[in-house]
């Protein structure tokens, strides 16, 4: 039976393939800050987003780090956990997960075809088409809304937070990362600028905690937590933490906060950044515990927290040769990156294989990548906004100037057969890294743990 809307009518979706086609046809109308379709969408659906408790996530880099270690201690604790996080690595379903697994293909298909008419309905409208992310928000919602109910929905951002789509929540607890150069073009070309943005997630009441430390964009966040009646717990003011031991794969820490110190934290994700955003999750679950009445005993908050992962951040996919991949896409990633090659990895030689988007800021991420590489291999990733391969050298070129040390460089716009080059290369002693935009690391990912292409998106 067919469905109508208006004087048109469709067939309801039968195929998961079919539903996310549809939702990914509406990525030509881009991203649209503001909140009036996903406002009308969640009327149309009587207001789902008021049924759930949320952790809501914003900052530059580290909201997927910071939400995989929440969900993970949140669901050792025993407690039933919604996750939306984007962009997906893999797959579509990645974004929409339930205590870690994806949403099933026939809970898609039922949930697009319900939210199908609303959308086309708000298409005639002066709005315009919901976006791909609008329509994919509404969808998360409706899920853990309508189908699992889970106790707490963590849900990072898109892009920003004031004018965001998952900015229609109201949270629970607010949670900012950090502040970092990264889609200026949309929110804005200063550190204070970007941090307003995300400032903007922080609602009246609600607690809001942060790892951002650059003065002006701590006194940003500061003012509308102020403005807001909304208790601020900051890094290095409420709460602080110190690396006690730390080896691959393994990372140990003590946290010291407000109500109490937790002495020994130990995480398996690598590189210095990621001790910051698992104490801002520490941090997160404290407040959590002290004024929504979690329950959250120590034995599974350490099991938690030694369990998260995150795929594509500092992640070993390959020993034998040795293959890191690495999404650092802004300056502030590739300077993490950087560090994490000085203090975490042993190696003689260093490869770089690098794929960019052409939207990113090249010089500063190549500032940060080109002195630890002896091999850059420069690629093109599989994605419609891509940096030229030709274009990326010549940056590189420019930036490396007449110094000293200078890579081999290697233009191979195929990333497939750059791949294939990079393994050959590396020697036992040596380290190959992937790295750029992680549309680059999601096809790469997939292509040496599944031999299969993978279905990325933003």
């Amino acid at each position: 039976m067919s469905e109508t809307n208006g004087s048109r009518a469709y067939a309801p979706f039968t195929e998961v393939d079919q539903a996310i086609d549809w939702i990914n046809s509406l990525i030509p109308f881009g991203i649209r800050p503001g909140l009036e379709r996903i406002e009308l969408m969640m009327e149309r659906l009587q207001h789902p987003e008021r049924r759930l408790k949320f952790i809501h996530v914003a900052g530059t880099n580290g909201k997927g780090s910071t939400c995989a270690i929440l969900t993970s201690a949140l669901m050792a604790a025993g407690y039933d956990v919604g996750t939306f996080t984007s962009p997906y690595i893999e797959k579509f379903t990645n974004r929409f997960k339930y205590n870690n697994e994806d949403i099933s293909d026939s809970a898609l298909v039922e949930l697009a075809n319900q939210i199908r008419p609303i959308v086309e309905d708000i298409a005639q409208t002066s709005l315009g088409s919901p976006t791909m992310f609008e329509v994919s928000t509404a969808i998360a919602i409706l899920f853990y809304a309508t189908v699992c109910y889970p106790d707490v929905v963590v849900l990072e951002t898109g892009l920003g937070g004031r004018l965001d789509v998952t900015n229609i929540v109201t949270p629970i607890v607010s949670v900012i990362t950090n502040i970092g150069h990264d889609h200026m073009d949309i929110l804005g070309d200063t550190i204070d600028k970007i941090a307003f943005e995300k400032a903007g997630i922080i609602k009246p009441g609600v607690p809001v905690v942060t790892t951002v430390e650059q003065p002006e964009a701590l006194d940003v966040i500061r003012a509308k937590a102020t403005e807001r009646q909304a208790t601020l717990y900051a890094l290095n003011e409420k709460f602080s933490f110190e690396r006690t031991h730390a080896i691959e794969n393994e990372q140990v820490f003590a946290f010291h906060g407000p109500f109490r110190d937790v002495e020994k934290v130990v995480i398996t994700l690598n590189g210095a950044h990621q001790l910051k955003n698992a104490s801002l999750a520490l941090m997160t679950l404290e407040v959590l515990r002290q004024y929504m009445a979690f329950v959250i005993d120590d034995e599974q908050l350490l099991q938690g927290f030694r369990q998260a992962a995150w795929p594509g951040r500092l992640e070993m996919l390959r020993e034998q040769p040795r293959l890191l991949v690495d999404g650092a896409h802004n300056p502030e990633g590739a300077e993490t990156l950087a560090q994490a090659l000085r203090d975490t990895y042993r190696f003689e030689r260093c490869h770089i294989m690098m794929g960019m988007l052409s939207t990113k800021h090249h010089r500063d991420v190549l500032r940060h990548i080109l002195p630890l590489a002896d091999t850059l291999l420069i690629t093109e990733p599989d994605f419609r906004k891509k940096m030229d391969a030709e274009d990326l050298a010549q940056l590189a070129e420019e930036v490396l100037g007449s110094g000293s040390k200078r890579p081999h460089i290697i233009i191979e716009p195929d990333w497939r057969q750059a791949l294939a080059q990079l393994q050959g290369m590396t020697a036992p002693g040596d380290l190959a890294v992937v790295t750029g935009t992680l549309y680059l690391i999601s096809d790469v990912r997939s292509h040496v743990l599944y031999q299969t292409d993978s279905q990325k998106g933003w």
